[in-house]
């Protein structure tokens, strides 16, 4: 067996320095054995929060006047830290939040990724030349940045989600002040540990470990100029609003509730490999997570059977195990709230269509099957069912049968939601009309519905998303604002 770590110490990251908290006492457990602590310290209070703003204030002219060069050189840097601690990070990362050893690497890397991208933005173009209607006159658009961000992330992604809000915040000259999910402190605390030994000036970045109150006091104080959120709906809303109401600009992606559609002519094998891989990996806890399945009634009997075969060799245990597909939800609350749902489902005339296997020694850990849920034939009563509608965030799909190409879509638009869709189909002319009727911000067409490229768009449609979107190019849209100058000269002499 292997031995168990010791606990890591927790501490807040303020003005350069590190040090302990004053509040009260946060243990991040592995969700696979909750009695295992994986990090402890004391959290982080609103006076903390008030000295990492100003710390980030103070800096922030300093930072916006360093080259961009030598701004993203900073994340470079860092990035070859953390590739060269993937297998040690990798493995942190899989005890503290749960995903499996080699999605967890992968993690890692795509952070490092993340990084190296927008590192290299000073070899970019950095604004635009229009012609002016006037002799002797450019109009030129400059990029400057916002100043002090807030950035809030959640537990599913503890280190990749905060490198792609944080590398393009600091290579477009903002300062930062950083509260991750409480649930996944200690590689939080790793990713503000690389940037700070690649040579981030202090004040930069600032990190505070602690509750979910602490983004409200964030999202308050009077010297922060915007903020960037991922997370629930409910959360993302609420900070949207105390944000209009003194007009600070928020960037915040929500909810998801992704289709995926298997037409008549898709390969039914590559399609089952998708969809098990978008609906199950990460234990169904990403917002791109496949958790509906729209599949044409003409193969719906052979393409779940497909899916049922597949999903019984679908292992799931301790997510460091290498033999293991999935490992557990990140907390017993999380685990009640999809057991609840899928009981208020069948309740609501949801058949279970598939309950795969548990772990054989589950050590207590917030494990959950993979689960298939189909709903009724009848239009009314599966769209009103809370599997179709509701954001369950577990290894639950949900299914209903279309009666062709043009319901099958009308099936996936039927949701509040509109970040991502997988369309399965070797017909090109069905995949245009995909692209033309299926409101989403993320389309993949014949790949599974999870998956996120750091150097185009990320971001969803209708209530999935609210402010300009993620990564690539369009980062910059949030990450700083334009100057129009109007440049003329004297005369000429």
């Amino acid at each position: 067996m292997t031995p168990i770590a010791p606990a890591v110490q927790l501490r807040q990251f303020i003005a350069g320095s590190w040090e302990e908290g004053t509040g009260a006492v946060l243990s991040s457990a592995n969700p696979a054995r909750p009695g295992e602590v994986v990090a402890e310290g004391l959290q982080a209070t609103a006076e903390h929060v008030d000295r990492a703003v100003r710390a980030a204030s103070d800096a922030a002219a300093a930072w916006a006047g360093t080259p961009m060069h030598e701004r993203g050189a900073v994340l470079l840097r860092a990035a070859g830290l953390l590739e060269r601690a993937e297998e040690s990070l990798g493995r942190e990362l899989a005890r503290e939040e749960g995903k499996t050893l080699a999605e967890a690497r992968g993690e890692v890397a795509r952070a490092a990724q993340i990084l190296r991208y927008f590192g290299n933005e000073g070899d970019r173009a950095a604004g635009e030349v229009f012609a002016s209607p006037r002799r002797g006159e450019r109009i030129l658009v400059v990029r400057k940045p916002l100043g002090v961000v807030g950035v809030v992330t959640p537990f599913n992604f503890p280190i990749a989600i905060p490198a792609w809000k944080i590398a393009p915040a600091l290579v477009y000259g903002n300062t930062v002040v950083w509260k991750p999910a409480s649930t996944v402190p200690l590689l939080a605390v790793r990713l503000a540990e690389a940037l700070a030994d690649a040579g981030l000036p202090k004040g930069v970045l600032n990190l505070l470990i602690g509750p979910g109150k602490l983004g409200t006091a964030l999202v308050e104080h009077p010297r922060l100029d915007g903020l960037t959120f991922t997370g629930s709906t409910a959360v993302g809303r609420r900070l949207a609003a105390a944000g209009a109401s003194r007009g600070l600009p928020v960037q915040a992606e929500m909810g998801g509730k992704n289709a995926a559609i298997v037409l008549k002519d898709a390969d039914l094998d590559l399609a089952a490999e998708q969809v098990v891989l978008g609906a199950f990996r990460s234990t169904g806890q990403k917002c791109t997570a496949t958790s509906r399945l729209v599949v044409d009634e003409q193969v719906a009997d052979e393409f779940l059977g497909r899916l049922r075969t597949r999903l019984d060799a679908w292992a799931v245990g301790d997510p460091t195990d290498p033999g293991v597909h999935m490992g557990p939800l990140i907390s017993a609350g999380a685990a009640d709230s999809v057991r609840r749902g899928i009981s208020a489902a069948v309740e609501e005339g949801a058949a279970l269509a598939y309950e795969g296997k548990g772990p054989g020694d589950p050590e207590g850990g917030f494990y959950l099957p993979a689960t298939i849920l189909e709903l009724p034939r009848n239009p009314a009563s599966g769209a009103a069912n809370t599997a179709w509608r509701e954001e369950f965030f577990g290894p639950v799909l949900s299914v209903r049968r279309a009666s062709g190409t043009a319901n099958a879509f009308e099936l996936a638009n039927e949701s509040d939601f509109g970040l991502s869709a997988a369309v399965f189909t070797q017909d090109v002319t069905r995949v245009l009309e995909a692209v033309d009727s299926i409101d989403v911000g993320i389309l993949h067409v014949n790949s599974e519905s999870a998956g996120a490229d750091p150097h185009v768009p990320f971001g969803g449609a209708r209530k999935s998303g609210y402010g300009p979107k993620e990564q690539g190019g369009a980062a910059k849209e949030f990450f700083s604002h334009t100057t129009t100058v109007y440049l003329r000269g004297g005369n000429p002499r």
